[in-house]
């Protein structure tokens, strides 16, 4: 308190003796000025107390994690398509006006179920008409074997008086012209039973040809019921009741509604040559055996948390594309949820190696410096030291190391920023600022406590 007193004193000396001057001109009296400011800053200035060599600023607070090891899997990761086992684009057989629907759009329907309905009175008519030919081909057929049996008939007669007339001719009591007129009778009924016969056959061709009339008309009927070939999710309707759709014939038939089958799921991707031959060295690729692969694999789609859709690889292709040195794959999920939808995007992971004792660090405690991997390792003497590691595959929010550390070491994963090589810190609480409680209840110290002035006062 002293020396404050004095230091006022000096103070309020110097101001009077400004205002002694305060005739000169201006010039003089802002010199004047400025030396008075001056003198009182030096003087206050050296009444602060020193730190007595303690560190002005505060060491950092970081929080620090020894290395997990434990069991991991390694994967490869590919991005894939979705695509329906079955896809297939409902079309309408006969041409015709819709006369009902019975479907909801996006349902799911059953093999067999009634989709639509076309109108089908021309062709129940056109079903009745070729009934009706069929029975007069079955009359025309009865008539012409009555026919043939008349015809037979009157060729029986003729040979019989054929020969009569023979033996009538050995003991000279025929003529030769009545001889020839007999032998022709036999031949002209010859012929005119092979007519006979040909007009039977043609009889009974037509009752074919009215037997397949018949079914196609029943077809046509029949097709005027659209239902769903497979078990699968429909699309939107396409036609609505009341429009006319066209048949298929040389063109094809108009699209009623899409139909495609939910579970099970392809999954679609292409691996490199270097990624199959390392599947094939592993026994993966061919552990179905007879060339059928059994790999397993697993699907995520965008914004799930993990890879939560299990599969299997059921199909290798049989060659490589040249162009891109790649061979398509394809994952087979069982999607009992409904959740994997044809058409969409997924990523697809392939287990490539187990490694049982992995080294793994939060993927935060990593740091860059150009091609470099680093993380910062606290030193005995709580300094931090960079160290460079050779980064694995990642699991999950933590990173395979495989070399730089061993499992004693304590890595920096907090407050990385601040950090410089050699750099004391301490080691707090993850996100623990200076002044606030630490684990424990007690507080996080701020700075080394200032050093006593000699005398004790302050």
């Amino acid at each position: 308190m002293e020396k404050v007193f004095m230091n006022t004193q000096h103070t309020n000396r110097y101001i009077k003796r400004a205002e002694h001057v305060r005739g000169l001109s201006g010039t003089a009296v802002l010199a004047s000025c400025a030396a008075v400011i001056a003198g009182a800053l030096l003087i206050t200035s050296g009444c602060r107390p020193h730190a007595g060599g303690q560190p002005s600023a505060m060491a950092p607070v970081v929080s620090v994690a020894k290395p997990v090891m434990g069991a991991v899997t390694n994967y490869d990761e590919y991005p894939a398509r979705l695509e329906a086992v079955e896809s297939v684009e409902v079309r309408a057989r006969v041409s015709g006006y819709i006369e009902s629907i019975h479907f909801t759009d996006g349902a799911e329907v059953n093999a067999g179920d009634l989709l639509m309905v076309i109108d089908s009175r021309p062709f129940a008519a056109e079903l009745a008409r070729a009934q009706a030919e069929r029975e007069r081909a079955l009359a025309g057929v009865e008539q012409a074997k009555s026919q043939r049996l008349q015809v037979i008939t009157r060729l029986e007669l003729a040979r019989n008086d054929l020969r009569r007339a023979e033996k009538l001719r050995q003991a000279r009591a025929i003529s030769e012209e009545e001889f020839d007129l007999r032998t022709k009778a036999v031949r002209e009924g010859e012929a005119a039973l092979q007519a006979a016969e040909a007009t039977v056959a043609a009889a009974e061709a037509a009752v074919v040809a009215a037997d397949a009339a018949i079914k196609t008309a029943q077809l046509n009927l029949d097709y005027c019921r659209v239902t769903a070939p497979i078990k699968g999710r429909v699309g939107r309707r396409l036609v609505t009741v009341g429009n006319l759709v066209q048949g298929g014939g040389q063109a094809p038939g108009t699209v009623l509604v899409t139909l495609v089958t939910q579970s099970p799921i392809y999954a679609y991707f292409d691996v490199s040559e270097r990624a199959y031959f390392q599947y094939r060295k592993a026994g993966l690729a061919m552990a179905g055996g007879a060339g059928q692969p059994a790999l397993p694999c697993e699907a995520r789609l965008d914004g799930e948390p993990d890879f939560m859709h299990q599969g299997r690889v059921d199909f290798f292709d049989n060659q490589m594309v040249p162009a891109t040195g790649t061979l398509r794959l394809r994952g087979v999920f069982e999607n009992a949820d409904r959740a994997l939808v044809p058409g969409a995007f997924v990523k697809v992971r392939l287990p490539v190696e187990r490694v049982d004792k992995a080294l793994m660090i939060p993927e935060a405690a990593i740091l860059s410096e150009q091609t470099r991997k680093f993380v910062y390792v606290l030193a005995p003497d709580q300094t931090v030291q960079p160290r460079p590691v050779v980064l694995g595959r990642p699991q999950g929010m933590q990173r395979v190391i495989l070399s730089g550390l061993q499992p004693d070491d304590s890595v920096v994963t907090t407050g990385l920023l601040m950090l410089r090589p050699g750099m004391k810190v301490q080691v707090g609480a993850p996100g623990q600022a200076p002044g606030m409680p630490a684990p424990g209840g007690q507080t996080a110290p701020t700075s080394a406590p200032p050093a006593k002035p000699a005398g004790g006062k302050a």
